[in-house]
């Protein structure tokens, strides 16, 4: 059984949807049982509204680059395919999902729900209290190179958030198992495998000398001895 997940960043105009503000970009990355596939979501929104100074600093997206762009209701329904049901791996989770959930209701379509979200910072915080949990801070922590993070910008930082995210949760490919080939009609699932017996047993590697004293040995430990019992 595949665990599908998403790791994604929104970049937006302000803070408040509900105040008036939008998002611009969408950025999405795919994993699959934790391993990048390299099939990646991304997209730049037209917010039908003026790009604020604040904003444009931090995320270098201006009114003149943004007009031309297809509108969030345009990209709704290939964005709402992309992720479907799977997790959703997040920073600040409730920042982007309170955004994407205005916007598909602005458009009259269901809300995504919140225990859809899986918050990295939220995991960040609980790992190590008291220090640091944004993502340049966890990217220092973990020695990713974030160097090309000049801007906010919503694909590279959910491609940063994935190799983050897998450090979170105990290393790159924390579900590595070994698994034995699927015939077909069967489906393997995660700590389903069983080892099977060998259909010949090993040959013994014990010479006939060792076997004679071990036994030698074991006669003499006496008839309450544990090798005796066993």
């Amino acid at each position: 059984m595949q665990l599908r997940e998403i790791v994604l960043d929104t970049e937006t105009t302000g803070f408040d949807p509900e105040e008036g503000d939008r998002i611009v970009e969408i950025g999405a990355v795919e994993l699959i049982n934790h391993v990048p596939t390299g099939r990646t979501y991304h997209q730049y929104i037209n917010p039908q509204r003026s790009m604020p100074q604040e904003a444009f600093e931090v995320h270098g997206l201006g009114d003149d680059f943004l007009r031309d762009k297809p509108l969030f209701a345009d990209i709704a329904d290939a964005f709402v395919k992309f992720i479907g049901a799977d997790r959703l791996v997040i920073h600040n989770a409730s920042f982007d999902m309170k955004f994407l959930n205005a916007e598909l209701r602005w458009l009259n379509r269901p809300q995504l729900p919140m225990d859809q979200a899986l918050d990295t910072l939220a995991i960040a915080r609980r790992r190590f209290p008291g220090s640091p949990a944004s993502l340049d801070a966890l990217c220092r922590r973990f020695n990713i190179d974030n160097s090309n993070r000049t801007l906010h910008g919503a694909l590279l930082d959910s491609e940063i958030l994935a190799e983050v995210y897998l450090e979170l949760i105990g290393g790159r490919q924390p579900d590595l198992v070994l698994a034995p080939e699927q015939t077909k009609g069967e489906t393997a699932t995660a700590g389903s495998w069983r080892p099977r017996p060998r259909p010949q047993p090993l040959p013994s590697r014990l010479t006939e000398e060792e076997a004679a004293a071990h036994a030698e040995f074991v006669a003499k430990l006496g008839d309450d001895a544990v090798w005796t019992k066993l």
